[in-house]
């Protein structure tokens, strides 16, 4: 499958190193809003709509994590950006992680949040096959009850709700089909071609892709830091938006390049 026009947008100077950030399953751009401005400070920001998600289309599935990749730079290829940083969660973060396999030349720096490089496949598939049969909104809430800690949860309910709309506005079979990406991958032997300064992100308290997931992550990938959060679940950049738009800035300074 070709790439597909995803719906993106761009802030930050024109001229400044190039970030992209890719949202996990489920989510939209809209996850990235407390890191774009701070980052846009020093970088030329890019958040984009995922195929099947928000603002992008949904073409017929299957879908291929290649596919994802090809999305992406497909977009660097609109805005003339040789290279970019790229930094994902979840979903986002194996983009990511595949990106900087398959084509090193285009990632300057890598930073990997809340994922993992080999999924157990079932849940997945589980959901994918949900997905077609009800709709997204049935388990919109079960989702977003491991996005974040309870405690957080309960103090920001209109976050809750903003994050289960997102969900249940997913294209019902462009979900499923990236439920099934999920399902599929291994990335383990991709790790060590990773040759980008990678920074990995665990969340403490994340039920969906625990610390032991972003462990194995770290422990392949060369060089690679590897930072833990608490209290902190799946979406740890809303949870404790100061610590990762910090660790992402410092990040990317130290990674250099013109991307």
């Amino acid at each position: 499958m070709s790439a597909v026009p995803v719906s993106y947008t761009v802030a930050g100077p024109p001229d400044a190193p190039l970030v992209v950030l890719s949202h996990s399953l489920g989510a939209t751009r809209a996850m990235w809003d407390p890191q774009v401005a701070p980052l846009a400070e020093r970088f030329r920001v890019v958040t984009y709509d995922g195929r099947g998600h928000g603002a992008s289309p949904a073409p017929a599935g299957p879908y291929a994590l290649d596919d994802l990749v090809d999305d992406v730079l497909a977009v660097l290829d609109e805005l003339g950006a040789e290279r970019a940083h790229v930094a994902g969660v979840s979903l986002g973060g194996m983009v990511g992680m595949r990106m900087a396999a398959r084509e090193p030349a285009r990632v300057a720096g890598l930073a990997v949040l809340f994922s993992s490089a080999k999924t157990d496949p079932q849940g997945f598939r589980d959901r994918a096959v949900q997905a077609r049969a009800e709709g997204t909104a049935a388990f919109a809430p079960t989702v977003v009850s491991r996005w974040l800690t309870p405690g957080f949860a309960a103090e920001h309910p209109d976050l809750v709700a903003r994050l289960e709309a997102m969900i249940a506005g997913a294209d019902d079979e462009g979900y499923a089909a990236c439920c099934e990406v999920v399902a599929g991958i291994d990335l383990r032997e991709d790790l060590g071609r990773i040759t980008a300064p990678t920074l990995v992100v665990s969340g403490a308290e994340d039920p969906a892709l625990p610390p032991s997931h972003q462990e194995v992550i770290a422990a392949g990938i060369a060089g690679a830091e590897l930072l833990t959060l608490t209290p902190a679940a799946h979406l740890g950049n809303l949870e404790r938006p100061l610590e990762v738009t910090g660790a992402l800035l410092g990040h990317f300074d130290a990674a250099g390049g013109r991307a």
